[in-house]
C-alpha cells in the first residue's frame, strides 16, 4: 500500500510569520504553487497559506491603485495576520487512501507532511492528479499489449 512519502513533494518552499503578503504572492507565482507553509527557524510548522487567503486578503484590483501601491500596502501586512493556524497535517507513514479520502470530504488542497515535529513535505491535490495521470498511462498500456 502507498503511503504520504511516496507521493508528497519534499520540494519545500516556506515563509516564515514575519514574511509578507506581497513575499506569499511573489513565491507563489514564481514557484507555481498555491499553498505555502509557514515555518519557524526549527522548520516546525506554525500555520499554512493558500492562494485563496493571499487573494481575500490582496487589495482589490478593483481598487483604482497601481500595481505598485499594492504592491507597497501588502509589503506591510505580515503573514501571520492571514495564515491559517489551525492545520490538519499527514504524517509521513500514512495511507495515501486515508489521505485522499480526507482531502476530498474536507475539501483540503494541501496537507503539510510531518515526521515527528518537523516539516518534511507537502502532498498536494496536484500529487493525486499526477498519480492518476501514471495509472491511467500503465492502464493504456496494458490494455494496447493485450489486444
Amino acid at each position: 500500500m502507498l503511503i504520504v512519502k511516496d507521493l508528497m513533494c519534499h520540494e519545500l518552499y516556506t515563509l516564515k510569520t514575519t514574511d509578507t503578503v506581497q513575499q506569499a504572492r511573489e513565491l507563489m507565482l514564481k514557484q507555481q504553487i498555491r499553498h505555502i507553509p509557514i515555518v519557524n527557524e526549527n522548520n516546525e510548522l506554525l500555520g499554512l497559506v493558500s492562494k485563496r487567503d493571499i487573494l481575500a486578503a490582496s487589495v482589490s484590483t478593483l481598487a483604482d491603485l497601481q500595481e505598485s501601491e499594492r504592491d507597497e500596502i501588502e509589503s506591510h501586512i505580515p503573514i501571520s495576520k492571514i495564515m491559517i493556524k489551525e492545520v490538519v497535517i499527514a504524517e509521513e507513514n500514512t495511507h495515501l487512501f486515508e489521505a485522499a479520502r480526507f482531502m476530498l470530504e474536507t475539501k483540503q488542497g494541501c496537507l503539510p507532511v510531518m515526521n515527528e515535529s518537523k516539516l518534511v513535505g507537502v502532498l498536494t491535490e496536484a500529487d493525486f492528479v499526477r498519480l492518476s495521470l501514471f495509472l491511467l498511462k500503465k492502464m493504456a498500456e496494458y490494455e494496447n499489449t493485450n489486444h
